[in-house]
């Protein structure tokens, strides 16, 4: 069986409505030629006449009366599936998003983040997971709503990036380390015991490449899986953590905190999603919420703010 034209649903609806091909033709911006034509393509569909001549006028056959409210809301529907999506009432919605995240965001740009979210839509949920990896199946497969991280070389190509801040690494140690007072050089660094921060299980990185070029090496004592971690080993003993500044900003309360003694290159934190979402309107306006609590929370704790 050929599969219909429902471009007819349309035509069929104007026609139903007015009663009339001339003024069919008129609202379609079609000639009457053109609207004759497609009745008889409808009548030929259907297998009933439709519209059938009374005097000057023409009156609808049964079918058509049958026809017309269905008709009617059948293009309603469609037009309404076709149109882009409006935005909902957001004091309305009731949802919850998954966020991954890397240690230290959550503690540092969460509180805000829950806030603001709260405020405009009360019955939004946020769930935050860890990130362990940089694996982009979860935001393929729909398990994720929305990352934050470093875009890596291993990031699917069809992930969606947009730059949130960007970061540098600081040496961190507890308020009686040695490393507290007096200039801190690269030898000073390097001679202390450090902890490494690796998902991975890595033992070496851009900061140990800096000291390389200056003839040190880093003796690292642990390696661990997270920056909170670090955090909590350095506030307990002589070990230097070395963390990003701003990811770790709501972690390192009561901590001293160093420019690292060589020069390694920022990073660059981004908000990351699949394409799928891009038009979203909810989707949208929660990576807005994200992009403004990172904003925020940043002015607050920047020396200028």
């Amino acid at each position: 069986m050929s599969r219909p034209d429902l471009n007819l649903l349309v035509t069929l609806d104007v026609l139903l409505a007015e009663g009339s091909v001339a003024r069919a033709a008129r609202r379609l911006r079609l000639s009457p030629s053109a609207m004759s034509r497609a009745l008889a393509r409808l009548r030929e569909t259907t297998g009933d006449p439709l519209l059938v001549r009374a005097g000057r006028g023409l009156v609808p056959t049964p079918r058509a009366l049958e026809l017309r409210e269905r008709v009617g809301q059948l293009v309603q529907d469609g037009e309404a599936a076709l149109r882009p999506a409006a935005q909902p009432s957001l004091q309305e919605l009731v949802r919850t998003f998954t966020l991954r995240t890397s240690e230290g965001f959550v503690e540092t740009f969460g509180p805000e983040l829950i806030a603001r979210v709260g405020r405009e839509a009360p019955g939004v949920r946020l769930r935050f997971v860890q990130k362990p990896d940089k694996d982009s199946t979860p935001l393929r497969d729909g398990m994720v709503d929305l990352e934050t991280g470093v875009v890596g070389d291993t990031m699917s190509p069809e992930v969606r990036a947009q730059a949130l801040f960007q970061d540098r690494f600081i040496g961190v140690v507890r308020p009686a380390h040695p490393l507290g007072q007096g200039e801190i050089t690269p030898t000073r660094y390097a001679h202390g015991q450090h902890i490494y921060v690796s998902r991975r299980g890595l033992d070496r990185g851009p900061i140990d490449e800096a000291l390389a070029t200056l003839g040190l090496e880093r003796n690292i004592a642990t390696i661990v899986g997270g920056f909170s971690t670090a955090l909590a080993l350095a506030r307990a003993s002589d070990l230097i953590a070395t963390v990003p500044e701003r990811h770790t900003d709501g972690l390192r309360t009561g901590m001293v905190s160093f420019p690292l003694p060589v020069v390694v290159p920022e990073l660059t934190i981004s908000l990351l999603w699949h394409p799928r979402l891009d038009a979203d309107p909810v989707h949208r306006w929660l990576r807005g919420c994200v992009r403004d609590a990172c904003t925020e929370q940043l002015a607050r704790s920047s020396p200028e703010g």
